[in-house]
């Protein structure tokens, strides 16, 4: 936003004193002298493509919570006509693993269990520092039947190589990461996340669409075919993980036929969670200079609630399936609706209600960041709810 409307704030409204974009915390000491020293207005909304912040160490305001986040790279290289990101947040860099394994090192010794780790496209991460070295001369391995609009990219250690450094930091400790491109889950990641059992059988792959025109128009680099030959291909290596995704309800020439493709996807995937959200136009993309935002804003409203609601008939009965199982279960403090009952996450990132009561051989009530077996007796299309 910053660097997006930078001449706006600063000159039009004369609305604040400093504009710093994303990639220039560092100059803020400067900034504020020149404020301070002269009556002109400060801005650097410069973008780099070297800063990750990497030896900054993030202040956590909940430090009782017993999970994290933590940003492994920034920017990316994608450019899906939709998206403002590469051009706010710049071209893809990534931190290198020792820095994020140390700062995972300080949160398993803070007793953080669940760690999240963050970026534009997580799984295109490449550690391109000194200390990495020269380890992998092979080009970037995409998923069947994708494609890029960058050079395939060498050298560099890789995701698999950082999820199983960060899983090896504490074998108690549940590791995530999101929010990931379908294109970059090449084998070697799915099978190191089948060999660590504290990476979190969960996967969030982001369709956007279930038509292949509107992924063409969009950007995407992939056909629906062969996103679906992925779905099945994840699923054959990593039974019963839990998939999420992203939808954009009335992309610009989306037709009727092609939101019921999108629709007829959630069927056959029966995603765990869904993120459903009508397109809006953003200024810079590629979509605003090229295309046509022409589906009515009540039919963007229509077919977003249509999307949502359908993900959740799925999500209902896929919830009640569970009933009877056990789940482990990451405590994170009292239900919202209740200070009697307990609320956390299973793998699968989905919520758990149970009552509060007394457990184990010292009789003693499960605090936050305790791991509790919960067995299911009741679930809707978004939170379960079980006894201890």
């Amino acid at each position: 936003m910053a660097e997006r409307l930078k001449h706006k704030i600063l000159e039009k409204e004369k609305m604040v004193d400093i504009v710093c974009g994303p990639d220039a915390y560092r100059d803020l000491p400067r900034l504020l002298t020149e404020v301070y020293t002269s009556d002109a207005a400060a801005v650097n909304v410069q973008l780099s493509l070297e800063e990750t912040y990497a030896d900054v160490v993030p202040v956590r305001l909940n430090s009782d919570s017993p999970s994290a986040f933590v940003s492994i790279m920034r920017g990316c290289d994608n450019m899906c006509t939709y998206c403002i990101v590469p051009f706010t947040r710049g071209r893809e860099r990534s931190r290198p693993i020792s820095s994020i394994v140390e700062e995972i090192n300080i949160l398993s010794e803070q007793g953080v269990k669940n760690v999240t780790l963050l970026g534009q496209n997580v799984n295109s991460y490449r550690d391109l520092s000194m200390e990495a070295g020269d380890q992998n001369s092979e080009s970037t391995q995409l998923s069947t039947g994708f494609s890029t609009v960058y050079k395939p990219k060498t050298g560099g250690l890789r995701f698999a190589a950082l999820l199983k450094a960060v899983a090896e930091v504490n074998p108690e400790m549940r590791i995530r990461f999101t929010s990931p491109h379908p294109k970059d889950f090449p084998d070697e990641v799915l099978q190191t996340m089948l060999n660590y059992p504290n990476i979190c059988k969960q996967i969030h792959l982001p369709a956007q669409s279930g038509n292949s025109d509107v992924l063409a128009s969009m950007g995407r680099g992939y056909t629906r075919e062969a996103y679906l030959l992925l779905v099945q291909h994840i699923r054959s290596i990593l039974p019963g993980v839990s998939l999420s995704s992203d939808f954009i309800a009335g992309f610009c020439g989306e037709t009727e036929e092609a939101h019921q493709d999108t629709l007829s996807l959630i069927d056959i995937v029966k995603y765990n969670y869904a993120f459903c959200f009508p397109y809006s136009m953003r200024q810079k993309t590629k979509a605003y200079h090229r295309l046509q935002d022409n589906v009515p804003k009540d039919v963007k409203s229509r077919r977003h609630l249509e999307l949502f609601d359908r993900y959740r008939v799925h999500a209902d009965i896929r919830h009640k399936s569970l009933i009877g199982e056990k789940q482990l279960v990451l405590v994170e403090g009292e239900s919202r609706k209740s200070s009697l009952d307990l609320s956390g996450l299973n793998d699968a990132n989905t919520r758990v209600v149970f009552p509060s009561i007394p457990l184990g051989s010292e009789n003693l009530h499960p605090q936050p960041g305790d791991y509790v077996v919960v067995e299911i007796t009741s679930g809707s299309s978004l939170t379960l709810q079980g006894k201890a």
